[in-house]
């Protein structure tokens, strides 16, 4: 897993699917200097515990969907896109963008600048893309870019090389925004999703950086998904727990590998070519491996499964979905 099944038990945060971060990505707009492309990834079409495939509707609408982003290097967000969606209404649900700056952007709360409102939510093949002066975005179904052997990961790290997710759909936020609106240095930016089902706001999930945690939080991943960036250093000691039991590391050299990992922020540079681990992360890469290597200390380096085929070069980037719901009837 990436950051899929993060809730209790490979479940789900809150018990809902919807609320489920999968992955987070930042690129260079291909072809279009001077833009940066967001993708929150949520909602994995198939479960683990319990197995099987999740519910039709794509988003949650008693829920926020947020990118929290640092612009200063504080580990507290200076801007953040929030969006929220409709109940379904005969299958179909609409969002609406909203960006928050300064002091604001680190609270909770549904408010902020409008960017766009009624944009359709995507359930069918094609992707019904929006636009709003230099914005382009996208919200809906789409094919799961995530590559991993996950059963192999569950069977203590014995891997087959059977990518558990070649079928599998994900329901993607994906966001080009001006470059320029970032401010004039590196970002750290992280997502989140925050649950109102109970008439309160209560973060469900949280997260940046590919499986950490599912893999690293340990008897603490309540605590984590609950925390945010800037209180991260609480986990280092759970995280290299974790780290000198799957990879063997002595005690100060889990700590010392647990504290480059938190917190728990994706650093970007978008003057930069976007590669994990070094700089954002971008569709195509291995992310797994990368951790693979961290958890393990250098034992595993692979999981042996390759790059998914669908991918678009043109936005939103992501391959159309493996199931057309679009006929789907689903309750608000």
């Amino acid at each position: 897993m990436s950051h899929h099944y993060s809730g209790p038990d490979f479940g789900f945060p809150h018990g809902d699917a919807r609320l489920d971060l999968t992955d987070l990505y930042v690129f260079p707009s291909p072809g279009r200097d001077g833009k940066t492309i967001f993708v929150m990834d949520v909602h994995p079409s198939i479960g683990v515990n319990p197995p099987g495939p999740t519910t039709a509707e794509p988003f949650a609408p008693n829920a926020i969907y947020e990118l929290k982003i640092d612009t200063n290097g504080d580990a507290v967000a200076d801007i953040a896109y929030r969006v929220r969606f409709s109940s379904s209404d005969g299958g179909s649900q609409t969002a609406a963008v909203y960006r928050v700056d300064g002091t604001q952007a680190a609270g909770t709360g549904d408010g902020g600048q409008l960017i766009l409102e009624g944009i359709p939510v995507s359930t069918g093949k094609s992707a019904h893309v929006a636009e709003a002066g230099d914005y382009r975005i996208f919200a809906g179904w789409r094919s799961d870019p995530f590559f991993f052997d996950t059963e192999g990961a569950l069977n203590n790290l014995q891997f087959t090389g059977v990518d558990f997710f070649t079928n599998g759909d994900v329901c993607s936020i994906v966001i080009e925004v001006p470059t320029s609106t970032l401010g004039p240095n590196p970002i750290g930016l992280w997502h989140r999703t925050v649950d109102g089902a109970s008439g309160t706001w209560v973060q469900a999930d949280r997260g940046a950086r590919p499986s950490q945690a599912v893999f690293l939080a340990g008897d603490r991943k309540a605590d984590f998904l609950a925390s945010e960036p800037k209180d991260d250093a609480q986990f280092i000691p759970v995280f290299a727990h974790s780290l000198e039991h799957t990879g063997g590391y002595s005690p100060d050299e889990a700590t010392r590998v647990a504290g480059t990992l938190l917190p728990d922020i994706l650093f970007y540079d978008p003057s930069q070519p976007a590669v994990f681990p070094h700089n954002g992360r971008a569709l195509t890469d291995d992310a797994i491996d990368v951790f693979l290597g961290i958890l393990t200390n250098g034992r595993i380096t692979s999981d042996n499964v390759e790059l998914h085929t669908d991918l678009l070069s043109e936005f939103p980037f992501l391959g159309a979905p493996h199931e057309d719901r679009s006929a789907h009837q689903v309750a608000a």
